[in-house]
């Protein structure tokens, strides 16, 4: 998501505004989220807070996944909410959150079907060479009859790994299954009967009997790097790596090596570890598909964050429940 070109600010004046809940933005809004929630809400950026807006505003609304700080937390002291137009947030400092107090939203489901087709559409174009097909045609080989196209991977009846069987990797699952791929997956418990799916107690053990490993699960402490180059040597030189979820899953220079090396055949990568940076390597390597961390970005996903967004703001300044809270 674009953010917008304009920097939010403080909408409405005089009674009519002051009379408007305070929200502070940890980065600009993006055009949708600042059209429609402007007329609810006295949105100020809190880069640009005084000392008086800091200290009475009650929650905090982060879009582009700016660093949510204890220092930032410590920093407002009538905090109680912050509101994250994502799903994972590994970019706020839970700690703190817990420690002061402080609830916390996420997108909740409003990504998880776009983010699972995407996830498929790099499982089909990292198997079956999409995207060196077309720059095969685009850059004039096919006219030019260039040698024979090299032959690629089918897709259906691929033995696939999910990591992370939550919202996004129930539904990968779902449309893989109807490809006619045996899906097994590792979470950080089984699920209850009656999943219809293989569980392996340990990444490695998974990628070892998968043909493709997807990753759709969050970033904690835990899953930093879980894909290593163990795991990478599991999957195999014919196995293909697909990340839908956080670029910090995967220990990336072992990641650049592998597939240098033929350790691993393949790779579909829509996030990386320090975004916008992706590995220079990358860029040349013919097997793998690359992203710009737009597997949840779709006009009909945007719409339903927005709900998501609005509707806990909604809910937290009336007293109600929040839609979707994070566990800390």
């Amino acid at each position: 998501m674009a953010p917008a070109t304009q920097e939010a600010t403080e909408s409405g004046d005089g009674e009519a505004s002051a009379a408007k809940p305070l929200v502070l933005l940890a980065d600009p809004l993006i055009p949708e989220f600042q059209l429609a929630l402007s007329p609810r809400y006295r949105l100020h950026p809190v880069a640009g807070a005084d000392a008086a807006t800091a200290a009475s505003a009650r929650a905090l609304l982060t879009v582009e996944l700016p660093a949510v700080t204890a220092e930032l937390i410590d920093a407002l002291p009538a905090l109680e909410l912050v509101v994250a137009s994502s799903v994972g947030v590994d970019h706020i400092d839970l700690a703190a959150c817990r420690r002061r107090g402080v609830r916390v939203t996420n997108a909740g489901d409003a990504y998880s079907a776009d983010a699972a087709d995407y996830a498929v559409g790099l499982v089909v174009a990292g198997l079956r060479h999409v995207a060196t097909a077309d720059a095969y045609v685009r850059h004039g080989g096919w006219a030019a009859a260039l040698g024979e196209y090299p032959l690629a991977a089918k897709v259906s009846g691929k033995r696939v790994g999910i990591v992370g069987l939550g919202s996004i990797g129930s539904l990968v699952a779902r449309r893989l299954a109807a490809f006619g791929c045996p899906v097994a997956y590792h979470s950080r418990t089984r699920k209850p009967a009656p999943c219809p799916y293989t569980f392996f107690p340990t990444v490695r053990a998974l990628a070892a009997d998968s043909d493709v490993l997807v990753l759709a699960c969050a970033l904690t402490e835990e899953t930093r790097r879980v894909v290593d180059r163990e795991v990478m040597e599991a999957l195999g030189a014919g196995g293909v790596l697909v990340n839908v979820g956080r670029g910090g899953l995967v220990d990336e220079p072992e990641l650049v090596r592998c597939l240098r090396e033929g350790v691993i055949g393949g790779a579909g990568l829509d996030v990386f570890e320090n975004e916008p940076d992706v590995p220079a390597e990358l860029l040349d390597m013919d097997n793998v598909v690359l992203s710009s961390h737009k597997a949840v970005a779709t006009a009909e996903s945007i719409r339903g964050v927005l709900d998501a967004v609005s509707g806990n703001l909604e809910a937290f300044f009336a007293g109600r429940p929040l839609l979707s809270p994070v566990s800390l």
